[in-house]
């Protein structure tokens, strides 16, 4: 499976690609396939995302999950403030980075 990500241009907030839009929960993203390239270039064209890459994921129950442990950081939040993460209710949050 292959997502996008980058980050939002007004807020600096980190974005998936959900496949209409973007939004700031993993969760929401959909694999792109074939057309990420094509995606990145015309939504970054259009201002809306900043520097924007493809990345492999798997999706699991609770959605897709980042390969990379940098990207799996990003989808969490900080890492040294879990009641900062957008996850800050799951105790479990943490094991979903590792």
């Amino acid at each position: 499976m292959k997502i996008l990500t980058g980050n939002d241009l007004k807020t600096g907030d980190v974005i998936w690609w959900t496949g209409l839009d973007w939004s700031r929960f993993v969760k929401d993203a959909t694999d792109v396939g074939d057309k990420g390239e094509a995606i990145l270039h015309r939504e970054e064209a259009a201002r809306r995302v900043n520097s924007p890459y493809i990345i492999s994921a798997e999706q699991t129950d609770d959605g897709p999950r980042p390969g990379h442990i940098k990207d799996r950081v990003r989808a969490l939040g900080p890492t040294v403030r879990p009641d900062l993460t957008l996850k800050p209710a799951d105790p479990d949050a943490g094991e979903w980075v590792i």
